[in-house]
């Protein structure tokens, strides 16, 4: 009897934890040279519900109007550039935001967003942006555009695997 009593509070437990975090495994390289296909990552699905509003340059998993093998929505990870009522442009490969230039170190080659007109993010969308510019599908692009907070999967917390880059993210 003891056996079921420790299954059970097992599934609690997961229960309770599944339900403010969501693991996924990383299955694009539109992020490098932070986040490598393979990558093990933990979301926290209440980052924005009870710890605050997103932010510039938090990374983040959505679902995307893209489908997955299967017909699903597919999750899409990448970092958050503009915020409702910024205004955004590139210009000669950098990103100018409210009229100043980004200083994004995190990015693989610098010079690699090309030019985009200025536009300025709708109330609750964002503008988000892969970190290797060159083979990210990104809010760039008519097929993904500005994201709607509503579908954030999760704020990146962290990375588990491999273990020699695990890290935190603030």
């Amino acid at each position: 009897m003891d056996w079921i009593k420790d299954i059970a509070i097992a599934i609690i437990i997961a229960v309770v934890i599944l339900s403010f975090f969501k693991p996924i495994i990383i299955q694009q390289e539109s992020m490098q040279p932070n986040f490598f296909s393979g990558d093990y990552v933990v979301v926290s699905r209440q980052a924005y519900t009870l710890f605050g509003d997103v932010e510039h340059g938090d990374v983040i998993v959505f679902r995307s109007n893209l489908l997955d093998e299967e017909g699903n929505p597919k999750h899409l990870i990448k970092r958050i550039i503009g915020i409702p009522g910024d205004t955004i442009e590139i210009v000669d490969g950098t990103v100018i935001r409210n009229g100043e230039r980004l200083d994004e170190s995190y990015i693989s080659e610098k010079g690699m967003s090309g030019e985009m007109s200025p536009i300025i993010v709708e109330e609750g969308k964002l503008f988000v942006m892969g970190d290797n510019r060159g083979v990210s599908q990104d809010s760039r692009s008519q097929t993904i555009g500005q994201v709607d907070q509503e579908t954030i999967v999760g704020k990146v917390v962290i990375r588990i695997f491999p273990f020699n880059r695990f890290k935190l993210f603030p």
